[in-house]
């Protein structure tokens, strides 16, 4: 790997130093498509629900990128001998890139447009990019090899793992990161003594059994962070009704609607017709000006959900253990008096679709369990030890929001 004549350093609130030593990530960090990523926030609408949630999914990527150069640091300060050293590079450039195919307002609007960041993290990173162009200085095969790593498709899981797995650099940085910018508590573990026991073990990322209880924190943190803040309704709310402007729009442009405001390369991302050159061009201060401007619309649902979104005017929920269908004709009926539409304004919300997950111990490749070593180099899977992740990774918590607007049933406040 080819070193900087001088050491970078960002001053970071989480990990309070990001080192970064080599040219490439230095080159990649400078790229307009990474940069972008400082105006896409990392929780989405959050900040709606939590004041302070407004860090970028920049800053989730240096961290991301500083917590996997920790721990190949310390697989090769300590040379275990199951950690391919030639791969160091890859898994760098890996993390920091895991996200810069996110668009605006991160997960919350996806589903709309019908491809994850995923993709679009590996179509810029093998597209006419500045992206491309750095990662194939360092071999012409070096992209191919980052997008298979994003795309959890590279031959050596080992290296996927770091990135993306049950106990990652990822996840790790999120929770820290996101329960710091929300101002809540469950989010924090010990992540120095986390990184102290990962050891690389027969092709994959193992934890030492006596860093068991370390890891129960981590479990511990992310289940009640899904709880208390990915899955918080009132950010689910807002999420809704930003997903309905969308669609409202799709919906107009296949009608035919003549736009007072319809700008390049909106009409683009709506048809699903965009390209990367387009698609880079998308961030959150772009929509939400074209959210702005749709509240003058001359369609009346685009403009009502519209004005909402922005000035805060969420739809109210009601919470049910097993969904009552009986009082959802009634909430249908109750819009339709009003003369609302409620395919934009009712929604029935069980939130288990979000990207943020419980721990399980079975698994698919994507998600492996966490496995223990013991000092005699056998194998356990955690919830074999720990009666604390046994009994988390067993609840299912869910419950039902039928969400719509206040002023429908204003006996719901």
């Amino acid at each position: 790997m080819k070193r900087l004549r001088e050491e970078k350093v960002f001053k970071d609130p989480v990990h309070k130093y990001i080192y970064v030593q080599n040219e490439t990530i230095w080159d990649l960090i400078n790229t307009p498509e990474f940069q972008r990523l400082r105006r896409i926030r990392q929780l989405g609408t959050s900040f709606h629900t939590f004041h302070g949630a407004e860090h970028s999914r920049f800053s989730h990527s240096l961290g991301v990128y500083e917590i996997t150069r920790k721990i190949i640091s310390q697989f090769e300060r300590n040379e275990y001998v199951d950690w391919p050293k030639e791969e160091s590079l890859l898994c760098l450039a890996a993390a920091l890139l895991h996200d810069v195919g996110h668009g605006p307002f991160s997960h919350s609007i996806e589903p709309v447009f019908g491809m994850r960041h995923e993709e679009w993290s590996r179509r810029i990173v093998l597209g006419e990019t500045e992206v491309n162009r750095v990662l194939r200085d360092v071999s012409p095969l070096f992209p191919e090899r980052v997008a298979a790593v994003i795309g959890k498709s590279y031959s050596k899981p080992i290296v996927v793992s770091l990135i993306s797995s049950q106990l990652d650099a990822d996840r790790m940085d999120y929770l820290l990161r996101d329960a710091y910018f929300t101002g809540v508590n469950y989010g924090t573990f010990d992540l120095e003594r986390i990184l102290r026991v990962l050891r690389p073990h027969g092709g994959r990322i193992v934890v030492k059994d006596s860093g068991m209880h370390a890891v129960e924190d981590y479990l511990m943190a992310r289940y009640q962070m899904y709880w208390q803040v990915y899955f918080h309704p009132v950010t689910r709310s807002s999420e809704i009704i930003l997903r309905k402007i969308f669609l409202r729009a799709k919906a107009l442009l296949e009608e035919h609607y003549d736009f007072r405001f319809m700008v390049y390369p909106m009409r683009e991302w709506l048809q699903r017709t965009i390209t990367v050159k387009e698609y880079l061009l998308l961030d959150e201060p772009f929509v939400q000006m074209a959210i702005m401007q749709w509240i003058r619309e001359d369609d009346p649902i685009l403009a009502d959900l519209c004005s909402r979104f922005m000035h805060r005017k969420l739809f109210k929920y009601v919470t049910m253990d097993t969904l009552d269908t009986a009082f959802v004709e009634d909430m249908k009926r109750a819009i339709l008096q009003v003369g609302m539409d409620p395919a934009y304004y009712l929604e029935i919300d069980f939130p288990t679709d979000l990207p943020y997950d419980l721990y399980r111990p079975g698994g698919n490749e994507e998600k492996l369990p966490i496995y223990l070593l013991s000092d005699r180099d056998r194998l356990a899977e955690i919830t074999d030890k720990s009666d604390i992740v046994r009994s988390i990774s067993g609840i299912h918590k869910g419950q039902y929001e039928v969400y719509f607007p206040s002023e429908v049933a204003p006996g719901f406040h």
